[in-house]
């Protein structure tokens, strides 16, 4: 039996890093001979809810920030399994820059798979002396895209026989049925915050006017719970208040809800085009983007890495950073254009099952067997 540990943010935290924790950890302990222990980190201390009886039943101790008892807890728990995985973000982890999560590491008696979801290109100096010591420390590194595995090459100096590329698990894919609906429908979806760029989503709607059928843009989900404890819900008014000014109150819809996965799916079939205007230039995986393809939507994206990677075959179309125009033409020709969408679906769609969450957990079995058959000789 395989006893798995897992060290991230999970439900009911609502945030990428928890959904794929949740994901990969049901998929890795599905078969009867693994189990799972879930160590979840949090900002500050929680009362677990009687409702929430899937954590309680999976986390067995949180990681609480900047907390010295907690730290001696989680990797006492983890200790206790055969392989941690963990989970690496700056964000979510105590002290500067997220360097709690090395005290952790360096405590660890097991193997240790970390998972990058973020590989800067352009570091602050200390922001890359805990990545290199993240590298360091771990067993093996795990990251989403061949490009992220060539910047840790290139910018942190990184033993790239180390480092494995396994792609981001999916839910949804191949779906085939269209959601029935009126006009031509462009969504985004995922946690709101400042650098997801939809501002510019909204302008380039603005472009569209003149499409026929409409073109309807919706945009789905809740404000990051980081965000909100900051800035309450200043960006979400403030989109509100662009669609207004430009005449957009009738075609653009932000849906304030976390989507559970029956209403993602149904989302998803409803889609024309997917919509990923993102600010960032840094964007080493997203799990939305992963989705999208898999289910054979069109994309149209910023440069971030992972779309410039997983679009480069042509499942869909690289756009300008903050560029309304740009955005817009991408979007005309794919909702305009039968063939070019169909082009865009059967591009996604040839490899998406390689993608599969029981797909990508099969490649953790693997590394997994080859970390505990080193450690055994």
């Amino acid at each position: 039996m395989t006893r798995y540990g897992f060290l991230s943010t999970f439900p009911p935290t609502r945030c990428g890093l928890a959904t794929f924790t949740e994901s990969l950890s049901d998929a890795l302990v599905l078969v009867g001979d693994e189990e799972g222990t879930i160590v979840r980190v949090l900002d500050q201390p929680e009362d677990r809810s009687p409702r929430d009886v899937r954590a309680r039943s999976r986390v067995r101790t949180d990681l609480i920030a900047d907390d010295r008892v907690s730290t001696v807890r989680a990797t006492s728990t983890l200790n206790a399994c055969d392989v941690a995985i963990v989970q690496h973000e700056y964000g979510i982890f105590g002290g500067r820059d997220g360097d709690q999560v090395l005290e952790v590491l360096a405590a660890m008696t097991i193997p240790t798979i970390v998972v990058l979801h973020t590989v800067l290109v352009a570091p602050t100096p200390h922001q890359r002396e805990v990545l290199i010591e993240v590298c360091r420390l771990a067993s093996v590194v795990v990251v989403m895209t061949t490009r992220a595995r060539e910047n840790l090459g290139a910018c942190y100096a990184v033993d790239l026989g180390r480092v494995h590329v396994i792609p981001h698990g999916v839910q949804h894919v191949g779906l085939s049925e269209s959601v029935p609906h009126s006009g031509r429908r462009v969504v985004t979806w995922g946690l709101l915050s400042p650098g997801k760029g939809l501002e510019w989503g909204i302008r380039a709607m603005a472009e569209l006017t003149d499409v026929t059928p409409p073109v309807e843009y919706i945009v789905a989900g809740q404000t990051h719970p980081k965000v909100l404890a900051h800035a309450g819900e200043n960006y979400r008014t403030m989109l509100t208040a662009l669609a207004a000014e430009l005449g957009l109150d009738s075609s653009v819809h932000l849906d304030g809800r976390y989507l559970d996965a029956a209403q993602l799916a149904a989302l998803i079939a409803s889609a024309d085009a997917v919509l990923l205007p993102y600010d960032s230039v840094d964007q080493a995986t997203s799990g939305v983007l992963a989705e999208a393809v898999a289910a054979g939507v069109p994309v149209v994206a910023t440069p971030f890495p992972h779309a410039v990677e997983l679009l480069s075959g042509g499942a869909g179309t690289i756009v300008r950073h903050q560029h309304p125009d740009s955005i817009a033409n991408a979007l005309r020709e794919i909702l305009t254009g039968p063939s070019v969408a169909d082009r865009m679906r059967e591009t996604a769609l040839r490899e998406a099952h390689e993608t599969t969450w029981s797909a990508v957990a099969d490649r953790y079995r693997v590394l997994t067997a080859r970390l505990l058959a080193a450690r055994a000789a």
